[in-house]
């Protein structure tokens, strides 16, 4: 118990940089609180103590505002950042490693009895707003964009997003090098306002690059050819577009 107790405060420093002290964790995470009190509403909830456990979880709903029913399966390091508004119902399973930011809601679809409820795989990341519904399963490290709806199956490694989600696909080509480094500065947001998250400007902008990518290429082609054939060729030098020349605002704020 005591370990375990242990891994979940040291889990909040890996994932929360705002974490300062032990003694703040402890004191003032409501992620951890409810975290806390949901291990023990569980354990009743096995030992068939099913009201004892739900008033536990009811407690901890007004105590921490995190409504975790108490038979959902907790995996280890499970870290609710922020918390307020997060839903997980009765028949979720989440494996270890997992976080999950305010608003989330891990639902059913069905009044029926029976599994209802999502089953997340280690090290998922679910942003602020999502709502993942249904006896579905999302993959191990898999990631949900801020504010997304998924219903369906999500593979391992892949992040979704949108309403509703879908795969976040990136085709490797050379033609989008430079951008692919500069897309490689951006992580997952759990906000869903980072710039690679797809909506339609940026994919026009993103095929004007490679557009002028292309075209790049055949004018050094056409030189090259008047050269050969004595054709003096004169030109303005244009300056490169280097990647660390592209601010994304951050540090303006």
């Amino acid at each position: 118990m005591f370990n375990r107790i242990k891994e979940d405060i040291d889990c909040v420093f890996d994932r929360d940089p705002a974490a300062h002290s032990i003694w703040e964790v402890v004191t003032t995470y409501p992620g951890f609180h409810a975290v806390l009190l949901h291990r023990v509403s569980h354990r009743l909830w096995v030992m068939k103590f099913k009201w004892l456990g739900r008033f536990v979880s009811h407690l901890s709903r007004w105590l921490t505002g995190i409504e975790i029913h108490p038979g959902v399966q907790l995996g280890r390091r499970f870290f609710i950042d922020h918390g307020m508004g997060v839903v997980i119902g009765e028949t979720a399973v989440i494996g270890d490693d997992c976080t999950l930011y305010h608003g989330v809601t891990l639902g059913g679809t069905a009044w029926k009895k029976g599994k209802r409820h999502p089953c997340l795989k280690d090290g998922v990341v679910i942003g602020a707003g999502a709502k993942v519904l249904g006896p579905i399963v999302v993959g191990k490290n898999a990631r949900i964009g801020s504010n997304s709806v998924v219903l369906k199956d999500v593979p391992k490694g892949v992040t979704v997003v949108g309403i509703p989600a879908y795969v976040v696909e990136r085709r490797v080509n050379k033609s989008s090098a430079k951008r692919d480094a500069i897309a490689n500065k951006m992580g997952f947001d759990a906000y869903g306002t980072a710039n690679g998250i797809p909506d339609p400007v940026s994919n026009a902008i993103n095929k004007m690059l490679d557009h002028i990518h292309l075209l790049d290429g055949q004018i050094e082609g056409m030189k090259q050819v008047l050269n050969k054939a004595g054709i003096e060729y004169k030109e303005e030098p244009i300056p490169e577009l280097e990647v660390h020349e592209i601010d994304d605002g951050s540090e303006k704020h």
